[in-house]
């Protein structure tokens, strides 16, 4: 990782470093070490440099997409034709900047988040999306910040609080 301007850039050592950990969150040092063909320590401190910018989060294995440049967040509804829902997902799946994709109930078929470098980036991604045979319309709504990113500790939390020997998954009325 380079510092120019005040901002960090990633070379190809830092992302064949984030792949690795993306492709195996477990892996262990010497073992990314021998993987990439880099000395241990290098590795060690590459990682450690990621964690130190914000780069990785929780323990290394979740990776900040804006702090790599892809800070344009959006949520897409896409109507789709039934009988070509699987082609829409297979296509959706081949998209790299297609993170997640639902199908939904109400409006729309399809919901997906797809991230951006910027709004020209995103305009492209969109483009992709309506040019998938069976996609009939798509709504876009940008994620202006995230104030609860994803998680799941509150929920197994409660699981090991109300039964310490055992876990209970609970009903609906339970939770509220």
């Amino acid at each position: 990782m380079t510092e120019s301007d005040g901002l960090h850039t990633l070379d190809s050592t830092d992302l064949k470093i984030l792949l690795e950990l993306i492709r195996d969150p477990r892996v262990q040092i010497g073992e990314l070490s021998e993987l990439l063909g880099i000395a241990r320590n290098t590795a060690q401190s590459r990682v450690r440099r990621l964690l130190r910018a914000g780069v990785l989060h929780d323990g290394g294995r979740e990776i900040d997409l804006a702090a790599v440049g892809y800070d344009v967040v959006a949520f897409v509804t896409i109507e789709v034709t039934h009988r070509e829902l699987d082609g829409v997902v297979g296509s959706l799946r081949l998209l790299p900047q297609v993170l997640e994709v639902h199908e939904i109930s109400g409006r729309g078929d399809v919901w997906c988040r797809v991230v951006a470098t910027d709004t020209h980036n995103l305009q492209s991604a969109l483009r992709q999306i309506l040019r998938i045979k069976g996609v009939i319309r798509t709504e876009t709504v940008l994620a202006l910040h995230t104030h609860i990113p994803y998680r799941t500790e509150p929920l197994i939390s409660r699981l090991a609080q109300a039964a310490p020997g055992k876990a209970k998954i609970p009903r609906m009325d339970d939770l509220t």
